[in-house]
């Protein structure tokens, strides 16, 4: 919706990463292109027979855009689409530019909000700055204590990079103080070729084993933390649909400014045109996104991974970890994560805590055992798979 930022958090991917095409692009995108991506939406859901959709508003900051434009191009979408296709719109914004006018807008308009901060609490944000290098965590805990006070059906959840130099359970709880229906923890974007920082002696796997005991033994579901959904409905042989987990298919794509159709821009933490594909919404429709080689690559499941991933019994759980973890200069995406160490000492030490809570309690005379799921790689805390 719009490809510029009113912060510059020091560690953006996008904007302080390898590709720098939003360079070139319009600020915003023209009414033109929301036109014509709203048919060729509309295209994609009919001719698939589509139920349901998720529209995400995305930027820059999409706010800058303006909420009136949001909403717009919102209605556009579910006017076009077939009446039986339900469009789940969500804006995904730092926050600082909430206010209660235009959160009103966007909950008419039932479009929910995502907020992208590091912490709860100012110290955890200190690199989420301006462009004058000034704080962004006053304006941000303001929108974001508006929208859980006034607006909580409209509030999506918090989205939060996972910095190991934080400590994880005062970070957590400090996220748990703004009351956000649902959390995302992801790992910082990185590969073999720009390794992330503290990556040494798999911290990242460390936090997040940290927290998953303080939520899954918080006695009730303070809040929904996806990563830890997921891992453990991937360990019990359940479907589960994450970029960072499992063997799913991605079925996701970006509209630009301009019109380009690009994979995710996660991607762009690898190198320049990393997301390209060479398509537009004036020429393409979407499903001409399928042929393109790095598309084709994340619906093939197994057969695109490392054989390490290929041959690892962790495997379908693990699902070789998020695509732009993979990039090695001259290697492309045919290797384990980055993350490898980390998501290994992760994933067991749920597996671990689940076969912990799962086992079979002593059965009384005359009754029945209690039925478990105990997946096989539960007991393997740490070590080679």
């Amino acid at each position: 919706m719009h490809g510029r930022c009113n912060l510059a958090c020091r560690y953006c991917y996008l904007y302080e990463g390898p590709d720098h095409s939003w360079r070139t692009r319009p600020a915003a995108a023209p009414p033109a292109v929301l036109d014509r991506t709203a048919t060729r939406i509309a295209e994609h859901a009919r001719a698939h027979s589509l139920r349901a959709l998720s529209l995400v508003l995305h930027g820059g900051e999409p706010l800058l855009a303006g909420a009136d434009t949001l909403a717009r191009f919102t209605a556009l979408v579910r006017e076009r689409v077939p009446p039986d296709c339900a469009v789940h719109a969500t804006v995904q914004t730092n926050a600082t530019l909430l206010t209660e006018e235009r959160l009103a807008v966007l909950a008419r308009h039932e479009i929910r909000v995502g907020i992208s901060l590091d912490g709860g609490l100012p110290a955890h944000n200190a690199r989420r700055v301006d462009h004058a290098g000034r704080p962004s965590w006053p304006a941000a805990v303001r929108g974001a204590r508006l929208l859980a006070d006034r607006f909580p059906s409209s509030y999506a959840g918090i989205l939060t990079v996972v910095d190991p130099t934080l400590d994880p359970l005062d970070t957590y709880g400090s996220l748990l103080a703004l009351r956000p229906p649902a959390l995302d923890l992801l790992l910082p974007h990185g590969n073999w070729s720009a390794p992330p920082p503290h990556l040494a002696d798999a911290a990242h796997g460390a936090w997040l084993c940290t927290v998953f005991d303080r939520w899954w033994r918080a006695g009730r579901r303070e809040t929904r933390v996806r990563l830890f959904e997921e891992c453990v409905a991937l360990l019990l042989g359940l479907p589960a649909a994450t970029e960072s987990l499992g063997l799913a298919p991605f079925d996701a794509l970006v509209v630009e400014t301009d019109g380009s159709i690009e994979q995710v821009d996660s991607l762009k933490s690898c190198y320049e045109g990393a997301a390209e594909t060479g398509l537009d919404v004036f020429r393409h429709g979407f499903d001409a996104a399928l042929h393109h080689p790095g598309v084709a690559a994340r619906q093939a499941g197994v057969s695109a991974l490392a054989e390490e991933c290929r041959s690892c019994p962790l495997l379908s759980v693990c699902g070789g970890g998020h695509y732009a973890h993979r990039y090695r200069a001259g290697h492309g995406f045919a290797n384990p994560s980055v993350y490898c160490a980390d998501l290994q000492r992760f994933i067991r030490h749920v597996a671990r805590r689940l076969a912990e809570d799962t086992a079979p309690a002593a059965v009384a005379p005359g009754s029945s055992p209690a039925l478990t799921s105990a997946p096989s790689s539960a007991s393997c805390e740490g070590g080679t798979p």
